[in-house]
């Protein structure tokens, strides 16, 4: 598998959580996902999208630790190396 930057994975984990509602200038690493309005139900969405483009698999007691998007991304991250 290519390698996978930090970059790459932040913008497709934005794009997706936009896409869930919120404004993208609101969906910052240091933003919880309680801040944002994402529900479990989102978090699921976005584990299918992390394994369709990266091959990570993303539990659910994986999801339930991830408080901020910055949680998700580095998780992601480490994961795919």
């Amino acid at each position: 598998m290519a390698t996978v930057t930090t970059q790459q994975v932040e913008s497709r984990v934005i794009e997706t959580l936009a896409s869930f509602g919120p404004d993208q200038s609101q969906i910052t690493r240091q933003a919880t996902f309680e801040e944002l309005d994402i529900d479990s139900l989102d978090l699921v969405e976005l584990a299918q999208v992390v394994e369709d483009d990266y091959g990570v698999v993303l539990k659910g007691e994986d999801m339930k630790e991830l408080k901020t998007v910055g949680d998700a991304i580095d998780l992601i991250v480490e994961r795919a190396e």
